[in-house]
């Protein structure tokens, strides 16, 4: 099985005719999730909570369209790191 990972930044119009992929994220519900804690650990057990625990407990369901990790600047070793989640969400 393969995905596609992508690293992003909020650019627009400035990172046009470079080397870069250019995607426009479009308009949707997003549901966020915060993780806390040191990096990869931390955010690989919100993953799992949020399919094994918060999807089947609501109402809602993965829509279409990418799932972003946002990343802030700190120490992503830190115990006190913090990051998101973000996914697009639709109604059962």
């Amino acid at each position: 099985e393969q995905f596609t990972y992508m690293i992003a930044v909020n650019g627009g119009e400035k990172y046009t005719g470079q080397e870069y992929t250019v995607r426009e994220i479009p308009a949707s519900t997003w549901v966020v999730f915060t993780s806390i804690g040191s990096m990869p650990n931390a955010i690989q057990k919100v993953w799992e909570r949020i399919f094994q625990e918060w999807f089947p407990a609501t109402g809602y369901e993965h829509a279409d369209g990418p799932e972003l990790e946002v990343y802030p600047p700190g120490d992503l070793n830190g115990p006190d790191y913090k990051c998101e989640i973000w996914i697009p969400i639709v109604k059962k």
